[in-house]
């Protein structure tokens, strides 16, 4: 993917070889959710999206490369339709919004500080990123109990009938049963 050198070379701009991450960096492990995202047959756009999800920070990783009200550059960069992707998943309340995201294609947005309305064709999309992204984070910790382990399968479970088929044949392979 000949976007990748040039959002690599941003990514790099921004410090994110030098911001720990589990397994390694953040910048390893954006390149990992990247690769996965493209083995498991996704589109550029998401594969985009995955290789520069925290750009905005997460709710679960706060550190912030580019602050989420200056959206044009990541825009420019990897294209509207990665780039509202990766807002919207910089948005994400994961405790108010993972839940019944995919029976209600709702996202509590932490910037804006409401419940929005996720497009219907991005609502595989943002399930998918987030699964791949928690499978990396899981398979890089040191250990992880089985409480967390559990929760992923039941939360992944809900979020079955909007995962891809490749996503979800992924998630079991690497959560198990």
């Amino acid at each position: 993917m000949s976007a990748d050198v040039d959002v690599y070379a941003w990514l790099r701009d921004r410090g994110a070889e030098t911001i720990a991450h589990p397994g390694g960096t953040l910048y390893a492990h954006l390149r990992r959710v990247r690769q996965r995202l493209a083995e498991l047959g996704q589109s550029p756009d998401v594969q985009l999206a995955g290789l520069t999800h925290a750009a905005y920070g997460t709710d679960g990783f706060d550190v912030v490369l580019l602050d989420h009200t200056d959206r044009g550059p990541l825009r420019a960069l990897i294209g509207a339709d990665a780039e509202d992707l990766v807002h919207l998943y910089g948005a994400c309340d994961r405790k108010r919004s993972w839940p019944m995201l995919a029976a209600t294609g709702t996202v509590h947005d932490r910037f804006a500080g409401r419940a929005v309305s996720v497009r219907a064709d991005q609502v595989t999309p943002l399930v998918d990123l987030s699964i791949v992204n928690e499978l990396d984070v899981v398979q890089h910790l040191a250990s992880v109990s089985d409480a967390h382990l559990a929760y992923l399968r039941e939360l992944f479970a809900t979020w079955s009938p909007a995962a891809s088929v490749a996503v979800r044949g992924e998630a079991a392979r690497v959560l198990g049963g």
